[in-house]
């Protein structure tokens, strides 16, 4: 699919389209949830910080189903239109652009725009992997203007009832290149995700995935070991996500230890070495 058709295929997307239909399973660690939405309440943007496969994408999402952008319409749940940001990111992709249609141009709204419009969630995600000057269209949206410049067009957005912007990061992923400006940062507050504790991650996975609770009290006992190999050569612990997959592909017949093989040590590493470090690991959980 060309950029041309993808623009027209998201134009010709309706507002219900981007509610979530269906509760989405998440597990609350702390206070995320009430926090989230005192903030929603207040229109004030929020940053999510955390560690990759922690659950922040599917936290908004819950979030999104769960908010109630007003009761008298009867619709449950926010619209969330949800931005993969990348370095080639740019203000266009975002707010929109004139596309040649025959002999005519016609103006196809952005991600940014149509959430303002419709009062929707956007949500940016991994946001410090975007250029920085593209970032910076964003803060007019996160005070109390809750504006949107669209200059090609020569307009002035104001956010409709029910617009915040969320955006999420990181931190383990920080340089003097991928990093979030203060001018920027500080125009959120911040809620940070960390990993579950054994019995919350017994759950996550028991729910997820479909094995049974002592599986996942043992791939949960897992994480927290290779989470402790951190400080010798692992760039980054092991994800839920990734013992989820491990419990699904043991759900469907695959041995413990070669599911947490391709799961969790290939996945997350290649260092030879760290890998049999992970590999002792598994062996002394899983001994067959």
């Amino acid at each position: 699919m060309t950029t041309t058709e993808q623009s027209q295929g998201f134009k010709q997307l309706a507002v219900e389209d981007f509610r979530i239909s269906e509760e989405p399973f998440y597990l609350p660690i702390s206070d995320e949830v009430e926090l989230f939405e005192s903030a929603y309440e207040q229109k004030i943007p929020v940053l999510l910080k955390g560690p990759t496969g922690v659950g922040k994408t599917r936290f908004i999402e819950y979030m999104s189903w769960k908010l109630h952008k007003n009761i008298q319409d009867g619709q449950s749940g926010v619209p969330l239109i949800t931005v993969a940001c990348h370095e080639d990111l740019t203000a266009s992709d975002l707010v929109g652009r004139y596309l040649l249609e025959g002999e005519e141009t016609r103006w196809v709204d952005g991600p940014i725009t149509r959430a303002t419009k419709v009062g929707a969630i956007c949500y940016l995600d991994e946001v410090v992997e975007a250029r920085k000057d593209t970032t910076v269209l964003i803060h007019p949206l996160t005070d109390y203007r809750r504006l949107l410049p669209v200059e090609k067009r020569g307009e002035l957005l104001e956010a409709a009832d029910g617009f915040i912007l969320v955006m999420s990061y990181n931190p383990g992923y920080q340089s003097a290149l991928k990093d979030l400006k203060h001018s920027t940062r500080q125009r959120f507050i911040a809620i940070e995700f960390g990993y579950p504790d054994r019995d919350q991650e017994t759950e996550i996975i028991t729910k997820e995935s479909g094995v049974n609770p002592s599986i996942a009290s043992e791939l949960a006992k897992l994480a927290e070991k290779v989470r402790n190999l951190k400080e010798h050569g692992l760039g980054e612990g092991v994800s839920t996500r990734l013992l989820v997959y491990a419990g699904k592909l043991i759900h469907q017949g695959i041995s413990p230890r070669r599911a947490c093989e391709v799961a969790v040590v290939w996945a997350l590493t290649d260092d030879l070495e760290v890998q049999r470090s992970i590999e002792e690991v598994v062996t002394s959980i899983f001994e067959e």
